[in-house]
């Protein structure tokens, strides 16, 4: 992919040229970063550029993401646990339905940045359980 795009002119900003070679790539996901190289071909003005699949760094980037998906289902269940609460209780606690917290838990489903943050404010203030309805 980079041979077709080397030593063109950017089709992105159309002041530059493309060269083929590696970038430093930075990438969040639930406020981590992953740090990666991307090939390519890139802007000598734009700094943009047209990225060559890899495969073996997309395998890299989905066990990250994996990896951070199965720690918040471990930070779930010790929480849960902490608080002396049944599944179905953090589940409606959370506004889930009856199975939720069981398939946030197992790796099933990914639970939305406020049930991660609900549960982290009672981990960190665990009165505060008496506030809410279970």
């Amino acid at each position: 992919m980079t041979n077709k795009w080397n030593e063109k002119t950017c089709p992105l900003c159309k002041e530059g040229v493309l060269h083929t070679g590696t970038k430093a790539v930075t990438q969040s996901y639930k406020g981590h970063r992953y740090l990666s190289e991307a090939r390519g071909a890139f802007c000598d003005h734009c700094e943009d550029g047209f990225l060559e699949y890899d495969e073996a760094e997309e395998i890299a980037w989905l066990t990250f993401r994996d990896r951070i998906d199965a720690e918040d289902a471990s930070e779930l269940v010790r929480i849960r646990k902490k608080l002396k609460l049944t599944q179905l209780e953090a589940a409606r606690l959370a506004g889930g339905g009856k199975n939720a917290f069981s398939r946030y838990e197992r790796g099933q489903a990914k639970p939305v940045a406020a049930v991660l943050n609900l549960f982290r404010l009672l981990d960190k203030h665990p009165d505060l359980i008496k506030e809410l309805t279970v």
